[in-house]
């Protein structure tokens, strides 16, 4: 339970000095649904946090894992705008975060919201950085558009499914039935119960004088299944690719490889040794050294 807790807060060490510009859009709750069969999912409009840079290098473009959020990636992203002098997007998910919820939780879904979203920013291409389901997502993203993808980063996962996650229908569980009564104040809410504050603890948010869970449980809950697969693809994305891989972590396996060599022929597969499945909150320097390294 406490490797949970870490995922969702990136240490506080001064990993960069800067503080760039930073723009967000407007967040409303989405109930849109794709009309017809086979229809393409509709894009959301995605909460982003956008970092001033060098406007003619690919921007870096990071995508969180379940049930986190763009600020994971708060400290880092000012310091790889610092290391490398581009432009470094960060980005919440559909049902994560202060993006808009919709019952449409699928991997398609997720991918078409970010082709909706990156070349309105005129971050085309990028170099994209998921982690996790943000990592499976950015697979899809490169496979379904790799113009609109220069390199690709695969934080502590594969295109393939993911089995070390079966306890997490039991967190949501345990989420959804949390006591938080209402009209408790939030710094108290937080300390109601040890376990739940250890897991997800960035998730507890204030509305209307209620504490409540920020994530669409009730969506990731029934669609939990599908977020641990990964679509099945034909063709392959030939762009630069890295899979950083933490080295006491188990979400990417050996027999892994062979799909990943299939799907991402110019695949390097990197391992950071100590590092848990949350690369960036256990070894951030070492993680930043990694993506600095495969820019160059």
């Amino acid at each position: 339970m406490l490797r949970w807790a870490r995922a969702w807060r990136v240490p506080r060490g001064k990993l960069g000095a800067s503080s760039p510009r930073c723009s967000a859009v407007p967040v409303a709750v989405s109930s849109s649904r794709s009309s017809g069969p086979g229809a393409e999912p509709r894009p959301l409009p995605l909460s982003y946090n956008l970092l001033d840079g060098e406007a003619t290098l690919p921007a870096i473009v990071f995508l969180h894992g379940l049930f986190g959020s763009k600020t994971n990636f708060n400290s880092i992203a000012k310091a790889m705008v610092q290391r490398t002098g581009r432009r470094v997007l960060t980005v919440d998910a559909r049902n994560h975060g202060d993006s808009p919820h919709n019952p449409d939780a699928s991997y398609e879904a997720m991918s078409q919201d970010l082709q909706g979203l990156l070349p309105q920013l005129g971050l085309v291409p990028c170099v994209l950085v998921g982690h996790s389901m943000g990592g499976k997502t950015a697979m899809l993203l490169a496979l379904q558009r790799p113009d609109v993808v220069e390199r690709l980063v695969a934080v502590d996962i594969s295109p393939v499914g993911t089995t070390p996650g079966s306890y997490l229908g039991s967190y949501i569980a345990a989420m959804k039935t949390a006591d938080i009564p209402e009209k408790v104040p939030h710094s108290q809410a937080r300390k109601l119960d040890p376990a739940i504050r250890r897991f997800l603890l960035t998730n507890l948010v204030e509305v209307d004088g209620r504490i409540s869970w920020r994530v669409n449980l009730e969506t990731l809950a029934q669609h939990l299944d599908k977020i641990l697969t990964f679509p099945q693809q034909l063709e392959s994305y030939s762009g630069p690719t890295l899979f950083l891989i933490g080295g006491n972590s188990r979400y990417v396996q050996p027999s892994h490889h062979s799909e990943i060599r299939r799907l991402f022929p110019q695949a390097q597969i990197q391992t950071v040794p100590n590092a848990g499945h949350w690369v960036h909150s256990d070894k951030p320097q070492d993680f930043m050294d990694a993506i600095s390294s495969f820019l160059a």
